[in-house]
Order: C-alpha cells, then structure tokens, then sequence
C-alpha cells in the first residue's frame, strides 16, 4: 500500500472513528470514556466484549474491498497479545476483589477464616511479595474424591488461591474470545448442559433430520491433567502475553505441582482450568481450521465429532492422534476411543445419546436408587429433567415417600 492510500486509509478510519463515536455518545457515555485511550488494549478488549456495539470499530469499511486485507492486518496486530501490565493482576484492589469472588461457600472452613482474621495484612503481605518478585508458591493438601471414579485433588492454601483467582479474573476475558464455540468446559455460559444440547443439535444436522445414517467419534485423553506439558504450555503463553512479569508468575504456579518430570496441573487450581483451555485450544484450532471438521464438540478431555463417512472419521482420527502426541504430547485413551453410528447409542458427558432421546448411564441409575434420600432428592430429580427419564423419576419420588412414610 503507498503513501497516498494509507493516508486515504486512515482519513476514512478517523472519519468512520468520529461517527462511531457520535452514535456511542447517544447510547452509552460510560463506554465512550473507554475509546479515547486508544493506548490501553485491555480497555478496549474489555470494552469490545461487554458491548456488543463497539465491534463496529473492528469492522470498518467492510465496503470497501480495496483496504480489506490492510484493515485485518492492523486489526490482528491491535490484539494478537495481550499487552495487560503485571500490575493489574497484584494490585490491592484486584486481590481485594478476588476474595470476594473467592470467599463464598468457604467462610466457615477453618484455613480461610484464620486467613480472614488478619485479611487486610496477608493481602499486603501477598501484594508486597509479588510487587518485589519474591513470591513462591506454597506446598499442595492432597485428598480423594469420588464423582464416582476416584480423583486425585489437590489444595493449595488459601493464599495461593487468592492468587489464582486474581490470575484468572484478569486473563479470563482475554483468552475466552479465542476459544472455538463447541468448547464447553470451565466457561462462562457453557457447561454440560449447553455440551448436551449441542450434541442433539449436531447429531440432528448430521443425520439431516435423522433420514441418513450417522457415525460418531467418541474420544478420550488419557490421564489429561496429569499429562500437561509444562514447558509446551509456557510456549503457548508466550505467544499470547507480551508482559514478561505475567510469564514469570505463570511459570511459578504451573511448575508448583508435577506428576512426573516437567508435567502435571492440580485439579484443585482455578488457574489449571483455564490453562488446560488454553493448551487444548491449540488442538481445537487445528481441528476446526486444519482439519476442516463441521460438527466437533470438546468437554475437557472428552471431544465427538459427527459425520456420515466412517472412513473420513477414521482419517480423522489417526491425523488427531498424531497432533496430540507430535505436538502437546498427550495420548488417545485405546480403551474410550470408538467409532460408531448414533442409533447404536453413543456416551458421552454422563449420558447414553440416541437420535431422538438420550438416558441416564445404567451405573447412574443404580447408583441413584442406592443413594437417594431426603437432602438429595431434589439435585437427582433437577438431573433427570435434562433426558427421558420419567419412569426414574417416578421411581425415586416413591422411594423418597416410602423413607418418610
């Protein structure tokens, strides 16, 4: 592009910036006080995705063809990395406000409330430490659960999950624009309802309207959070935070914990969810993108994909299971890895999946009768409301009304 039409570019992108403005002014003056700080990224990523109107400043001169490429070329550089300063994330009033999100449902737990005595001087005393770069993380609690199969948890203290939550309040917004839609796990407005749902509405346009037959590609990652390369995360990261300071604490939390050397996140840590997004998002891009896969949906470690060709998903699959190994060098589960058509009933997310309908797993089911009482009856009916499950239903309101009876 010469001289004379970047001017010309950038006439009409002040003009387009003026009018935006003047239409901003009528609907929203908070909002309007954001876009003269042009300098601050994050203010107008945070603005860009709390109001839907400022997106026309991403879209300028759609008409014209002739600075296309010019307008996403700048564009792509504005937000390729996140340009957020370390103080964001250790400031008072950021660590103040990530208590408060931490706080609920934990307030009688002996380790937060002997935290909560002295609050205002371990806030400081964590604040100091990060502002001076001598902030370590601590040692890990570890316990078991089982939800039903058996988990390895661990807790870090409740200082270290202060932290996470200031670390996850400040990069959340900026990551979460660039997963893929059908990634529904540990995001806002998703989950595995929203993960179901899709799954009915996939297998639907599939099978168009359930006149074709569809196969389905059911896929697990063995041991996934155990499995996390460390030093392949820290690269991912690198190539969205431009901030050094943010890296280095990044690598502080990840190299906290290991299941073996250089590998490893802990499921008890808020931050380990949104880095298991991140590190698996490389793996959704390189599906939607390079694959060119149409109906693909990921939970965590579990991911479908849909197609009428059983030969393209088998294709597919060997091409994913290089990428995984190859590039984040995680592995396919040999034992949760099957291909076959939807009629035949496929589980995924806790539910066996049919064309018009799905049900409750058997192992649920049983699991549900021998358990059930009077503190937990209204969390397995609120569970049996999203399938066909009205004889289960009925059958627990019975049992239920025999133990009080």
């Amino acid at each position: 592009m010469g001289d004379r039409s970047r001017k010309l570019y950038h006439l009409c992108l002040r003009r387009q910036i003026d009018r935006s403005k003047t239409y901003l002014q009528k609907r929203e003056k908070i909002i309007l006080n954001l876009l003269p700080d042009t300098h601050s990224l994050y203010s107008w990523e945070i603005a860009v995705n709390s109001k839907p109107e400022l997106v026309c400043f991403l879209h300028l001169h759609n008409h014209c063809r002739k600075f296309k490429r010019e307008r996403e070329r700048v564009t792509c550089h504005f937000f390729k990395k996140l340009r957020i300063m370390y103080d964001n994330i250790i400031s008072l009033k950021n660590l103040h406000i990530a208590w408060n999100e931490f706080l609920p449902g934990k307030k009688n737990k002996p380790d937060v409330a002997e935290f909560a005595l002295n609050l205002g001087e371990n806030i400081c005393m964590l604040h100091n430490d990060l502002r001076n770069k001598t902030y370590r993380h601590g040692s890990y609690k570890h316990f078991k659960i089982s939800d039903p199969k058996p988990r390895d948890i661990h807790k870090a203290s409740v200082r270290d999950r202060l932290l996470h939550h200031a670390i996850h309040r400040v990069l959340y917004p900026f990551f979460d624009p660039k997963f893929i839609s059908d990634s529904y796990s540990c995001r806002e407005g998703k989950g595995v309802h929203k993960a179901l749902d899709r799954f009915r509405d996939f297998g639907r346009s599939a099978s168009f309207n359930h006149t074709k037959t569809v196969y389905v590609l059911k896929c697990d990652i063995r041991k996934f959070f155990a499995s996390i390369d460390h030093s392949i995360l820290i690269k991912i990261l690198e190539k969205h935070i431009a901030d050094t300071d943010i890296l280095r604490l990044l690598e502080n939390v990840t190299h906290s914990f290991h299941t073996s050397e250089g590998k490893g996140l802990p499921l008890g840590n808020l931050t380990s969810q949104l880095l298991v997004n991140i590190y698996m998002n490389e793996f959704d891009q390189f599906v939607k993108h390079k694959l060119k896969v149409k109906y693909y949906i990921r939970y965590a470690d579990d991911f479908v994909i849909f197609s009428q060709d059983k030969r393209y998903l088998s294709e597919r699959l060997r091409k994913m299971g290089d990428f995984l190994s190859n590039d984040l060098y995680l592995s396919l589960h040999p034992d949760k890895v099957y291909i076959r058509t939807l009629a035949s009933s496929v589980d995924f997310l806790g539910w066996v999946h049919f064309p018009t309908h799905r049900v409750l797993r058997t192992v649920t089911k049983r699991r549900m009768f021998m358990r059930v009482n009077e503190k937990n009856v209204s969390s397995y009916l609120g569970l049996c409301k999203h399938g066909n499950t009205y004889k289960i239903g009925a059958r627990v309101r019975r049992l239920i009304e025999d133990v009080i009876q």
